[in-house]
């Protein structure tokens, strides 16, 4: 069983953990930032993760694993592997949200459980969701590496995370980084 602790220290030892001025996928600014990539490069640190989510949803008759492009990809095959099931992920559409693409279906009914690596506003996961009602599945719950919203989003499933945290993040207009003239920092 991974404590918050654990998990953090995952990021810090991979280089993931970044502090400067950042800007978000959903425009807001803040000082913190999971460059998740850094963790999901090494294959020992994604079964560790996806293991004990795994665990969490052991007894709960998933019967297939769905996770958004990109980070979810891998989580979605190695979480599958975990409970001996599929592990597919859903693209980004032509017209917004996701889609199922490369023949990937979800069977009427079936238990889907959605992960995701670092959640800020919920975004891809809202999305995700939605291809499994769209196909007729049946939503499980949902799985993340980190959430970065400190459980303020409802999934109205079972959502499990291995690291909750509140992220300060500022509007550009009031962000106090871009009052004192620090520039956004890379990533």
């Amino acid at each position: 069983m991974l404590t918050d602790e654990q998990v953090m220290q995952i990021f810090k030892d991979s280089g993931a953990l970044l502090e400067g001025h950042f800007q978000y996928t959903s425009g807001m600014h803040g000082e913190v930032y999971f460059e998740k990539f850094q963790v999901l490069q090494y294959p020992k640190y994604v079964e560790m993760l996806c293991t004990e989510m795994a665990r969490r949803f052991k007894n709960d008759n998933i019967q297939l694993v769905l996770g958004p492009t990109t980070g979810g990809v891998l989580l979605a095959y190695e979480i599958g592997k975990q409970l001996g099931t599929r592990g597919i992920f859903a693209e980004k559409g032509e017209n917004g949200g996701r889609t199922l693409k490369r023949g990937f279906k979800i069977n009427p009914g079936e238990r889907v459980l959605v992960v995701d690596d670092v959640m800020t506003t919920g975004g891809s996961v809202y999305d995700t969701i939605d291809v499994v009602k769209r196909e007729g599945g049946a939503l499980a719950g949902v799985a993340l590496i980190v959430d970065r919203s400190n459980g303020t989003a409802d999934f109205g499933v079972k959502t499990e995370s291995l690291l909750s945290v509140a992220v300060v993040k500022y509007d550009p207009a009031e962000c106090p980084l871009c009052k004192e003239g620090i520039p956004l920092t890379e990533t």
